[in-house]
């Protein structure tokens, strides 16, 4: 059984090395523990720290591409170096490297797929009260849309089985966090998450350089995320409510046209007609949708067994 511990990393020369020495050596149930460090295009000494230090796999990137490209380089690096288990964690030293132990604990008793580290968010001093609210709503969310349990949706921290690093795609330029949540529901993946422990000292975040903008870019996420695999649902609800509107002010019509108050609300006979056409014509999009959503599907199937003959250990 081998586990590869994957970083990725940008201009991170002043935190890798305590990153690195905090790895386990050793993992009850573990065969081989390798680490991968996956480079977004560093412009400091990143991958000489790196190299001194003796990581196993090195992926490196010409230009800065984001988080979330470079999360799928470092598993696909991992899937052809026979990766059984990868870990992601952060290359700030974040969090707590024993509880690695913790997150793959579940994967070797195949009681799960993907494994999320869960943070003591009440307890982390550097997260404002309107910080700690936002990542409590947000994962709320995330469990009410996604159908699962989990605590923390954007901890990075977690863990995979080979199969559902085989069976994640990820296509957002962002972030993966919240895209392979709602990717396990749809794909018939076990997700769970465990807490875990956090350092107390670690930079502010890269990913999130003010609220306003992570807030907007997730809600994005989400969305384009519920389109793709929830496409009739989705066209359903708008479709619905567009429908509903133009029945009810159809049924206003109607009342005040049958009581003889009828003349001078043709407006609300031309309105009500508009939203009835939009709110069909956008079910039928969702039909659409959903049709192309099996195509996609198909596709993915496809995708796998290739990926399978690829990373063939």
């Amino acid at each position: 059984m081998k586990l590869v511990i994957q970083i990725p990393c940008y201009n991170e020369e002043e935190s890798l090395l305590k990153t690195l020495e905090d790895l386990p050596k050793h993992i009850d149930g573990i065969d081989e523990i390798e680490i991968l460090i996956s480079d977004d295009g560093s412009t400091d000494k990143t991958i000489e720290v790196a190299k001194q230090f003796g990581v196993h796999h090195i992926v490196t990137s010409s230009h800065h591409r984001g988080l979330a490209r470079t999360f799928t380089a470092a598993i696909q690096k991992a899937l052809s170096v026979g990766a059984d288990i990868i870990v992601n964690t952060d290359a700030d030293n974040q969090y707590c490297a024993e509880d690695i132990q913790r997150l793959v604990k579940p994967i070797l008793n195949r009681t799960a797929d993907i494994v999320i580290g869960a943070r003591p968010i009440d307890a982390i001093k550097m997260f404002s009260p309107f910080k700690k609210f936002l990542q409590k709503v947000g994962s709320y969310v995330i469990r009410l849309v996604s159908g699962t349990d989990i605590e923390d949706a954007p901890s990075g921290f977690r863990a995979f089985s080979r199969e559902a690093a085989l069976t994640i795609n990820v296509f957002d330029n962002y972030s993966y966090t919240i895209e392979t949540v709602l990717q396990s529901k749809t794909k018939g993946l076990h997700i769970c998450s465990v807490p875990i422990r956090v350092n107390p000292c670690y930079r502010k975040s890269r990913l999130m350089t003010s609220m306003f903008q992570y807030i907007r870019k997730q809600v994005f996420t989400l969305t384009r995320m519920f389109i793709i695999y929830r496409p009739f649902r989705f066209f359903a609800i708008i479709g619905g409510l567009i429908f509903l509107s133009g029945l009810a002010v159809l049924t206003r019509f109607m009342f005040l046209y049958f009581s003889g108050h009828g003349n001078g609300h043709i407006q609300s006979l031309v309105i009500a007609s508009i939203l009835l056409i939009i709110g069909f014509q956008t079910g039928l999009f969702g039909i659409i949708a959903d049709l192309l959503g099996i195509n996609r599907k198909l596709i993915e199937d496809v995708q796998i067994r290739v990926k399978k003959i690829e990373t063939k250990k």
